[in-house]
């Protein structure tokens, strides 16, 4: 058992959720922080959000579908321990309802992609983004499947920030990869 596997074995649910709410908290200020240094004008910020139906929903929820096609595929043909995250995620989304399991993979959306997509990329660029998204998920520094998989993702919603320049198709987009997999991780049998 790992370092990861054990802390995470002593962690109760409320605390693991504590920690998941908390860590999103921190990054929505930090992009409202850094926002606020980085754009001239708050207009400039919120002019990456646009209502358009048919682009949040072909272009994020086509990617998502990607997304979930690959992953799956993924979990089915590598060995188990590749793909093994270290039962975080089991344990965010294993007991909850699916409303709150809606309600995290929105919080979660929101406050990265605020963060990576609205702040961190249009000031720094694609690549810096992607690259401290996929680090700040350090629980995959040691699966190099997961960083890797991790790190495309972050690629994938960047390019479609890059092509649609609206920041509601890649919330759109992780939010549908963060609900359905955590609906899967509700619904498998506790020790598939």
């Amino acid at each position: 058992m790992t370092r990861q596997q054990r802390l995470i074995e002593q962690m109760t649910d409320k605390e693991i959720l504590l920690n998941l709410y908390l860590s999103q908290a921190i990054m929505f200020v930090i992009a409202v922080v850094l926002g606020f240094f980085l754009f001239e004008r708050w207009v400039d910020f919120w002019a990456y959000f646009h209502w358009d139906v048919q682009q949040i929903f072909l272009f994020g929820g086509g990617a998502a579908l990607f997304v979930l096609l690959i992953d799956f595929i993924l979990y089915r043909t590598l060995p188990k321990a590749w793909m093994d995250d270290g039962g975080i995620n089991e344990r965010v989304f294993r007991n909850r309802s699916v409303p709150h399991i809606f309600f995290l993979a929105f919080v979660v959306a929101v406050a990265e992609e605020t963060l990576f997509r609205g702040v961190l990329q249009t000031q720094f660029g694609l690549f810096a983004a992607s690259a401290i998204f996929a680090l700040i998920h350090f629980r995959y520094l040691q699966k190099p499947v997961l960083f890797l998989s991790v790190l495309l993702i972050s690629f994938l919603l960047g390019w479609l920030f890059l092509v649609t320049g609206n920041l509601l198709v890649t919330i759109f987009a992780h939010f549908l990869i963060d609900c359905i997999l955590g609906l899967v991780i509700r619904q498998k049998p506790k020790h598939a």
